[in-house]
Order: structure tokens, then sequence, then C-alpha cells
């Protein structure tokens, strides 16, 4: 092979080897934080979180979506996520280089159990790159001791109820037929 060949394919290595390089030192490098990695909540309590976007890049870092997501981490519990958050996605303001923003998440534990919430950064023009990732908040959700096992609570006490109700209705009318006899049998021996 020639010397000038050679150089060439060398030089034309090099450029494609420097060129992603090249893009990916400019693309802005974002890391995502949470404010905690652990909570404790009751059923029907509102959790407020916060997640933290640092822009650690040299470039402003635009067009970001920040969305939250909520999985069970234990078989057998289907969660919605939708149902936990009517919020989940966010569109980021440009975050200079060396500076953050913070999104204020709110989520209502509709579920108990044990359950994960992290937040996704991504472009928003779907370019194929993973998303970047904060850390997973554990969220341990207390059921609530309820007396209406199943539906049970209804029958236990609208089975007697009624029964009770419809012995009062066949005694009501037990008197006044026993009433009608006597009067009935009153006017016959008057007539008599």
């Amino acid at each position: 092979m020639s010397r000038r060949l050679f150089a060439g394919l060398a030089a034309c290595l090099a450029l494609l080897l420097a060129c992603p390089a090249a893009r990916a030192a400019d693309a802005p490098q974002v890391a995502v934080s949470m404010d905690r990695t652990r909570v404790a909540a009751d059923l029907g309590a509102e959790i407020v979180l916060r997640s933290t976007i640092d822009n650690r890049g040299s470039s402003v870092a635009r067009d970001l979506v920040a969305h939250l997501n909520v999985l069970s981490l234990r078989p057998g519990l289907y969660v919605d996520p939708e149902d936990w958050s009517e919020e989940r996605t966010v569109y980021v303001p440009p975050i200079a280089p060396g500076t953050s923003h913070t999104v204020t998440w709110r989520v209502r534990a509709i579920q108990d159990g044990a359950l994960g919430l992290y937040i996704a950064v991504l472009p928003d023009s779907g370019a194929p790159r993973p998303p970047v990732t904060g850390p997973v908040v554990q969220i341990a959700v207390a059921g609530r001791e309820t007396l209406n096992t199943e539906g049970i609570v209804p029958l236990v006490l609208g089975i007697p109820a009624g029964l009770a109700i419809l012995a009062v209705a066949l005694r009501l009318r037990l008197r006044r037929g026993a009433r009608a006899v006597r009067a009935t049998d009153l006017d016959a021996a008057s007539a008599r």
C-alpha cells in the first residue's frame, strides 16, 4: 500500500474517531439527584419529592424532558403511574453550565406495598440515546386496617338489620290483624 493511501486512511479514521468525541464533549452532561432515597407514608398521603438536574457540561443544557416513573418493587402489584401523579412530565428550561434546575413532584400513595420512584431525563427530540436517571426513591406505603375486609361489613350489619325490620313489620301486621279480628268479633256479638 502506498504511503499516500495509508496517510489518507489514517486521516479519515482520525476524523471518524474524533467527531463523536467532539460532539460528546460539547453535549451537556446532566445528572439527576433526589432530595431523599427513602419515604415511609400512609395510604392516601401526599408525598412531595424534589429532583435536581445538574448541568455538568460546558454548554447550555436545553430541550430536556424530565419524567416521573413509579413501579412496584414486588411481584403481584399492578401500578398505574397516572394514578399516583397527574403531572409526570416536565419540560425543563435551559440550564447553564455549572448550574441546576429543581423540579418538585407531588404524588399520592394510592396503594400499599414496596414501590420505587425515579426520574428520567431525556432530550425532547427523541434522539436514540439512553435517558439519564436519578437514584430510585424507595417508598414504603403502609396499608390501613379496615373493618370492611372484602366487603363483609355491609353483609354483617345489613342482614341482621333487614331481618329485624322484617320482624317488626310482621309483628305490627299481626297486631293490626288481631285488632281487626277482635273488632269483627265485637261487631258480630253486638249484632246478635
